[in-house]
């Protein structure tokens, strides 16, 4: 069972560095999730993150993600 504090938290997570600096994870680009996973997901809880996310954008369940994005 997944813990829904896990999807929060992915939600409200901004991208810590690079060209989407700043950007929540949940509103990154699909292509970029895509380029991610191919070349790689980080080490640690970032890469964990993103994972979950390609998942998630893969499966066609970002519109989960939308109510926890605390504004």
């Amino acid at each position: 069972m997944m813990n829904p504090e896990i999807l929060t938290e992915l939600a409200n997570t901004r991208m810590p560095f690079g060209k989407y600096q700043g950007v929540l994870l949940c509103y990154l680009p699909e292509a970029y999730i895509v380029w991610y996973r191919q070349k790689g997901f980080p080490k640690g809880k970032l890469g964990v993150q993103l994972a979950t996310l390609y998942e998630i954008k893969l499966n066609g369940l970002e519109y989960l993600l939308t109510p926890l994005i605390k504004k």
